[in-house]
C-alpha cells in the first residue's frame, strides 16, 4: 500500500485536538510510530495512551526554540530519526488593521509562522534523508478575509516558508509541502457552528459543506507516503472548492 508507514517515525504538532489529532491517529493507523506534540501535556499524553505502544507525547510551546529542540531530541531518542513531520499548531484572531492590538498580531504571527519555522528547523535536523514535512496552512494563505490580517499574513508566510524549505532541504531528498484547508469543524471554529456565518461559508463552498479533520488526514497520508515522492514546495488546497468563490464577509 502506498500509505503504509510501518517502521516510520512521524511527529505531529498541535496534536491535542482537531486536525493535528486526527492526523496523528491516521499516521498511527498507517503503521507509523507517532510523537504527539502540543502545549497541553495532559491532553496529548491521554491521546498517546489511547493509541498505545507506538505513540508517545511531549509538551512543547512551538514558539519556544529551546523547548522545541528539546522535545524533538527526546522524541528521536525514543523512536529514532524522523521520517514525517506534520506542523498543525496554530491559532487566529479577529480585528480590523486599524484596531488590532500589536500584541495580538505578534501572538498569531509567532505561533502560526515562527512556530512552523522553528518546528521545521529542528525536525529537519532530526529527519532521515528522504523524509516528508507537511505544514498546515490555510485557504487564507491565498484568499484574504476582512478582519483576518494577522491570520492571513501568517498563513501566506507558511506557504512561502514551505517553498523555501523545499529548496533548502531538497538535496537531502526531504520533501516539504503544505495543505491549505478551508473551513474545518474543529474546536477553533466551534464558535460559528449553527450560525448565519457558517451558512454563508457553506454557500461559498461548491461541494456544499464545511470540512472535517477526516477530510485533511488522507491528504497528509498521501504527502507522507511514496505516492507523492516527486512533490515538494507545493500548497494543496483542500477546501471543497471554496477558493473558486468569494470569502464570506466577516466584518459588517
Amino acid at each position: 500500500m502506498a500509505d503504509d508507514l510501518t517502521g516510520r517515525h512521524a511527529l505531529v504538532t498541535g496534536a491535542a485536538s482537531g486536525i493535528g489529532l486526527r492526523c496523528a491517529r491516521a499516521l498511527h493507523g498507517a503503521g507509523a510510530r507517532v510523537t504527539l506534540l502540543d502545549i497541553s501535556e495532559e491532553a496529548v499524553s491521554g491521546h498517546a495512551a489511547e493509541l498505545g505502544g507506538r505513540a508517545q507525547a511531549f509538551a512543547a510551546d512551538v514558539t519556544d526554540e529551546a523547548r522545541v529542540e528539546e522535545a524533538v531530541r527526546a522524541a528521536t531518542g525514543a523512536f529514532g530519526p524522523l521520517h514525517v513531520a506534520v506542523n498543525s499548531a496554530g491559532s487566529g484572531t479577529f480585528g480590523s488593521v486599524t484596531d488590532l492590538p500589536v500584541s495580538e498580531w505578534r501572538r498569531v504571527l509567532d505561533l502560526n509562522l515562527t512556530g512552523v519555522f522553528l518546528s521545521v528547523k529542528h525536525e529537519a535536523r532530526a529527519m532521515a534523508d528522504g523524509g516528508s514535512i507537511i505544514n498546515i496552512a490555510s485557504l487564507n494563505a491565498r484568499q484574504p478575509a476582512m478582519g483576518f490580517a494577522a491570520y492571513c499574513a501568517s498563513k501566506a508566510g507558511v506557504e512561502m516558508l514551505t517553498k523555501v524549505a523545499a529548496m533548502d532541504l531538497g538535496a537531502r531528498g526531504i520533501r516539504v509541502n503544505a495543505i491549505a484547508p478551508g473551513l474545518v469543524d474543529t474546536p477553533l471554529t466551534a464558535g460559528i457552528k449553527g450560525s448565519e456565518l457558517e451558512e454563508e461559508y457553506r454557500d461559498n463552498i461548491p461541494l456544499g459543506r464545511t470540512g472535517t479533520p477526516d477530510d485533511i488526514a488522507p491528504v497528509v497520508l498521501f504527502l507522507a507516503s511514496a505516492a507523492s515522492g516527486w512533490m515538494s514546495g507545493d500548497l494543496l488546497l483542500v477546501d471543497g472548492g471554496a477558493h473558486t468563490m468569494r470569502y464570506p464577509r466577516l466584518a459588517k
